[in-house]
């Protein structure tokens, strides 16, 4: 359980984050396995790339979810800009592309896939702010729907329905883009 105090401090950040580190590794482990193989990026260094994001502004975390929050939103921010870096290296030519194991899928292409998925929420966001941000902590915080609702101030249930209606949505958007 991580404990953060209401403060703007950054030495307070800083001991927030390292109460967090453990579970935060253990998101950017998820995330960059189950959405990168083979890429470069490594978990430790999601996770401190999401705390320079962090240090670099002030914040006011609330409670632990609140900061499990703002650091799911660092993460997303961190994986995009490194889809980004990934994209402009792409289209310089000077890369080779490189398939996966199985065939189905390059390394270039999980960065835009990454690229796509960001883009459509965005769009959700602008759509409904709230089910952009459960998207975010579910997706990329690894927040369970428990804890979204904690956080929220609703029900698990109410977290579930919504869980829907957003993942409908960004289907439509991913949709779109192919």
């Amino acid at each position: 359980m991580v404990s953060v105090t209401r403060s703007s401090n950054p030495e307070a950040i800083a001991e927030a984050f390292e109460a967090a580190y453990d579970e935060l590794r253990r998101i950017a482990r998820r995330q960059l396995r189950a959405r990168r193989p083979g890429e470069t990026l490594r978990p430790t260094a999601l996770v401190n790339e999401a705390f320079l994001k962090l240090a670099g502004h002030s914040i006011d975390p609330a409670d632990r979810h609140h900061f499990l929050a703002l650091a799911a939103r660092a993460m997303r921010q961190v994986l995009v800009d490194y889809a980004r870096e990934r994209g402009a290296r792409k289209r310089g030519g000077d890369q080779r592309r490189t398939t996966l194991d199985d065939g189905t899928l390059s390394i270039d292409g999980i960065a835009e896939e990454m690229l796509g998925i960001d883009r459509a929420l965005t769009a959700l966001g602008r759509v409904d702010e709230g089910l952009a941000r459960l998207v975010e902590w579910r997706f990329f915080g690894g927040m369970t729907e428990e804890e979204i609702a904690s956080a929220m101030g609703v029900t698990a249930r109410t977290v579930r329905r919504d869980w829907q209606k957003a993942r409908a949505f960004l289907y439509r958007e991913l949709r779109k883009d192919t």
